[in-house]
């Protein structure tokens, strides 16, 4: 089987993360986060570390989302019915996401902190 083209590759993955904003409510939480960070990283005019920093926590978070969604996804195709071993799959994958928005509110703070007080 041929790759496809780099473009379309990056097209595809692009749908994907459209797909995650149209149809998935904490993604979209997530992602006005996101964008959020975006716009308090130029309004507090954050050194370029720190950006970095609350950059790379919030994609990480987004990401993780990602992650979820898909092991969420291949559990319903894989087994439709409840099984409880499924359950432990879909709550361990969702519990790193917790973690993740955890830490990036601890992130938040500790980052945010020293340019508002």
């Amino acid at each position: 089987m041929q790759k496809p083209p780099l473009h379309k590759s990056f097209l595809n993955a692009f749908r994907g993360v459209f797909a995650m904003i149209k149809t998935e409510r904490n993604f979209q939480i997530e992602f006005l986060a996101f964008l959020i960070n975006l716009f308090l990283i130029f309004y507090l005019k954050l050194s370029n570390l720190d950006a970095a920093i609350i950059l790379l926590a919030s994609v990480g978070v987004l990401s993780a989302e990602i992650f979820n969604t898909a092991i969420e996804k291949i559990c319903d195709i894989i087994q439709p019915n409840f099984d409880k071993r499924i359950g432990f799959i879909k709550d361990i994958s969702a519990g790193a996401v917790v973690l993740g928005a955890a830490v990036s509110v601890v992130i938040g703070v500790l980052v945010y902190g020293k340019y508002i007080f």
